[in-house]
């Protein structure tokens, strides 16, 4: 049986020196039929010379994409790929020698399948070990992902695979019209969910989205995470992106904003109540920030909406 071509594509802004373990993770790979498209997002370092080192390889190509934003990235990168199969790897991840060849064969097995993505687990910078006030919880921010040992359904938007490990068929890509580009990281900011949304808008149109824990990818810690002010930003704009994805999805309403407020202040509750163990303490108190997020998000679109006019 012919094997489909997979578009393998590294989306990076400014981290040439985590890049090129990346772009040699995926040249390693033992699914033969795929190309790799790496797309310069806006990069002022040395990004394309780094890609350069690794050329004129007939696997790989370089385009530059001048609009700033990942969702952005990764639509450049659809837009030129030959590949039936999109599969997107972060520039800071390394995949495993097998990646390609376990989405390939999920794609084939389950032809409902619109969207999939595997196992990540985490390497930590030499000689650093976790903090004792990260949790496991926690530690998901981080990249860390897992569903078990065996292939399944995913059903809750809220369990889509890592964006640093996610594949997903062209023809659905085009037919929602890509990633939204008002979700997703624009440089510094943390905004995200732009894979959640276009889980859900699969299973929406009754389409499935797997995990496939044979498909693994380790993701690289950096150094500058390892700190509590990150994990309280992180969360923060968590909170923004759930909301934003809410308001786009037309969800989002006032009933909506009392419960995440109540989640604030049950977050708050088990802080106080797990304050001797420092790596609780911390999960409930960034599970609480993200709520405020959410909740100023909130009321910012609900009063911004135009008010309805009364009938002459």
């Amino acid at each position: 049986m012919t094997q489909p071509l997979i578009s393998a594509i590294i989306c990076t802004h400014n981290r040439a020196s985590y890049l090129g373990a990346a772009i040699a993770s995926l040249l390693s790979q033992t699914y033969s039929a795929y190309e790799i498209i790496v797309v310069d997002n806006a990069s002022t370092d040395n990004t394309k010379a780094v890609v350069e080192a690794y050329l004129p390889h007939p696997q790989l190509s370089y385009v530059y994409e001048s609009i700033l934003g990942l969702s952005a990235a990764r639509n450049r990168g659809a837009a030129i790929a030959r590949g039936s199969i999109l599969a997107y790897l972060d520039d800071d991840a390394e995949a495993s020698p097998h990646w390609l060849a376990a989405l390939a064969e999920a794609f084939a097995e389950h032809a409902q399948a619109a969207i999939a993505g595997g196992a990540v687990s985490l390497i930590w910078p030499a000689g650093i070990t976790p903090p004792p006030w990260l949790s496991p919880t926690l530690s998901e921010s981080l990249g860390a992902y897992s569903l078990g040992d065996a292939i399944q359904p995913i059903t809750d938007p809220g369990q889509t695979p890592r964006g640093l490990n996610y594949a997903v068929k062209k023809s659905f890509l085009e037919s929602v019209g890509g990633f939204d580009l008002q979700l997703g990281r624009v440089g510094q900011n943390l905004l995200s969910n732009e894979e959640m949304h276009l889980t859900q808008q699969a299973l929406s149109a009754g389409f499935a989205v797997l995990f496939v824990p044979q498909a693994q990818v380790a993701h690289k810690v950096a150094p500058e995470r390892l700190h509590r002010r990150w994990f309280l930003r992180r969360s923060w704009w968590q909170g923004i992106s759930e909301c934003y994805r809410e308001h786009l999805s037309h969800t989002l309403t006032g009933q909506r904003l009392q419960v995440r407020g109540l989640c604030l202040l049950r977050g708050l509750i088990k802080a106080l109540k797990s304050w001797p163990d420092p790596a609780l303490r911390f999960e409930n108190l960034v599970y609480a920030y993200g709520q405020l997020g959410y909740v100023f998000s909130g009321l910012r679109h609900l009063t911004s909406r135009p008010k309805a006019r009364a009938c002459p």
